[in-house]
């Protein structure tokens, strides 16, 4: 019955995926923030469960939540304001953090390519996970122009920026590393909008600088990996 009414009334799913990020948000400040319990990994999970459970096709789902993923480019923009506030600071390193947007948009894809060939994975395989750094539409159009595996491409961006936001307040702890440029420059290079949200916790320039990092590794990335593609495949 409740399959019934979840395929015939797509707002449903709309107020539910709604309730579960709700639940999800909760959960995650009851636990003193722990940062197993990050609100886009625990909804993300809840969700999968529940469309398992009440048997609803993938493509259904997107179509019925469809104002979310058009809302989400709108707060995309909206990390713009945090940027403009810390404008000074990005021009004052411009050297250092373009140093690093250009060694990380090579190391990133490489090492995940070779770490994938070691094991004998297939070239579509190889193709899917280049891009694993960037945020999902970046993600999804350079996996359609080289060869991969778009499904496959949008899991393994979701887990690496999962796994950053995870991990990365316990890597800077452990490395001492205090500066608030380092720590969001590179949690944006690597982990996108999934660890951006998690530098904002940090703090406003921790998540300017994960913004930043995201925007620039996503528009290098779409221009540069189809040419290194084309050279190596």
């Amino acid at each position: 019955m409740i399959h019934t009414l979840l395929q015939s009334a797509p707002m449903l799913l709309l107020a539910l995926t709604l309730l579960v990020y709700l639940i999800s948000v909760r959960l995650y400040q009851t636990s003193n923030k722990n940062i197993l319990l990050l609100p886009v990994v625990t909804s993300i999970t809840l969700m999968i469960i529940l469309l398992k459970i009440f048997d609803i096709q993938y493509t259904h789902y997107f179509e019925s939540v469809e104002i979310i993923h058009f809302l989400l480019s709108t707060a995309t923009v909206a990390l713009a304001v945090p940027l403009r506030n810390h404008f000074h600071l990005i021009v004052e390193h411009a050297f250092p953090l373009t140093i690093s947007l250009a060694v990380m948009a090579f190391i990133t894809p490489a090492f995940a390519v070779l770490s994938a060939w070691f094991f004998n994975a297939d070239t579509a395989v190889l193709l899917s996970l280049a891009p694993k750094s960037i945020s999902t539409p970046f993600a999804i159009g350079v996996a359609e122009e080289i060869g991969g595996y778009p499904p496959l491409v949008a899991a393994i961006v979701i887990v690496t920026g999962a796994i950053v936001a995870i991990i990365s307040t316990s890597v800077f702890k452990i490395f001492s590393i205090n500066n608030s440029i380092a720590q969001g420059f590179s949690m944006g290079l690597i982990g996108h909008g999934i660890a951006t949200a998690t530098a904002l916790e940090i703090s406003m320039k921790t998540g300017a600088f994960s913004a930043l990092a995201m925007g620039l590794m996503g528009l290098s990335t779409s221009v540069l990996l189809p040419y290194l593609v084309s050279w190596f495949f």
